[in-house]
């Protein structure tokens, strides 16, 4: 047997540097929920949100996970809450995003997904590494927004646009934004 035909297992090295992703979809006006749920029905965001979270940590505020009402199945779920009685079965609950952030690298996570609320998206933004942005192309009523995003930030590395289906109320896009570095 020659060497060259050797070939030798090494897992792959876990990533020293924590990706924080933000996940959202957002209609044209800034709207991002109505009275504690989602202000529109978008089928394929849902799947799209799904295949993005899949097999990663996802956080959420209290109020998000209380407006899902369950963990999501295949995920590691995470709720920030400064509630230190608030409990739920197939969770872990943490007082602030800077020691859940420090507890997911020593876990060796590759990426975090920050999936809301809105006051969980604006503490991120500040040091988030990648925006996964459905664009929900409509002007929705709502009473949740989501931050502005500073172009001079972000650069776009992806767009696919989706006429609305028979399940869907609204055309679509998903957009990739990634941060950019300043060397």
């Amino acid at each position: 047997m020659d060497i060259a035909s050797i070939h030798i297992f090494r897992p792959p090295l876990r990533s020293e540097v924590l990706r924080i992703s933000l996940i959202v979809a957002v209609s044209e006006n800034g709207i991002i929920g109505r009275d504690g749920s989602l202000p529109w029905k978008v089928s394929g965001d849902l799947k799209y949100f799904k295949d993005v979270t899949l097999g990663k940590p996802i956080v959420m505020g209290r109020k998000t996970y209380e407006s899902i009402g369950r963990p999501l199945p295949g995920r590691c779920n995470f709720v920030i809450s400064r509630n230190p009685e608030f409990s739920a079965e197939g969770i872990e609950v943490f007082a602030s995003l800077k020691c859940l952030i420090s507890c997911i690298k020593q876990r060796g996570a590759a990426e975090l997904m920050i999936i809301g609320g809105a006051a969980l998206y604006a503490e991120a933004l500040d040091f988030a590494n990648k925006i996964y942005l459905t664009e929900i192309h409509a002007d929705i009523a709502g009473d949740v927004s989501f931050p502005t995003i500073s172009s001079s930030n972000w650069q776009e590395i992806s767009r696919e646009w989706h006429a609305a289906g028979e399940r869907d109320d609204h055309d679509h896009s998903f957009v990739i934004l990634e941060r950019i570095t300043i060397s």
